[in-house]
């Protein structure tokens, strides 16, 4: 077969360096924005992208040639830069160093789609904290609780 015929969804969440509320109304939507691009540069789509002031979850739909931690670091490294250039007053801005990622069905977009624009729903009875051991833990990953949040 000459060529590659491929669906692959990601789910990234990652939060803001010592989970501090810089996301602020004034930023929210040109960071997706501009996340967004990120994706589309590197072969992707955005889905949808929402968080809160301390995190921010994408869902990406991406080529089958761009490795999901490639596609983590640049989203990451380049929207902080952004955030730098743009914002002189969020000098103080940047990402953890780590993100969860989470490989989506194609069934399963509509449903997680749904969850990252309902961000804020979620967020009024639960922490991130709480939040994100839920997810590694209903995707089965891996982890010692006491190295999640370092």
């Amino acid at each position: 077969m000459p060529s590659s015929w491929t669906q692959n969804y990601y789910h990234l969440v990652f939060s803001t360096k010592g989970r501090e509320p810089l996301i602020s109304s004034t930023i929210h939507e040109r960071l997706y924005a501009f996340m967004g691009g990120i994706a589309k540069v590197l072969g992707g789509q955005l889905i949808a992208g929402n968080g809160m002031p301390d995190h921010a979850h994408l869902l990406v739909r991406y080529p089958p040639d761009l490795a999901n931690s490639v596609l983590a670091r640049e989203v990451k490294a380049r929207s902080s830069r952004w955030v730098h250039e743009t914002f002189p007053n969020l000098a103080g801005f940047g990402w953890q160093r780590g993100y969860g990622g989470f490989t989506v069905s194609r069934s399963a977009v509509e449903e997680v789609e749904a969850y990252i624009r309902k961000q804020p729903e979620h967020h009024k009875t639960m922490t991130f904290q709480e939040e994100f051991l839920l997810l590694l833990r209903k995707h089965g990953v891996e982890f010692e609780q006491a190295y999640v949040f370092e």
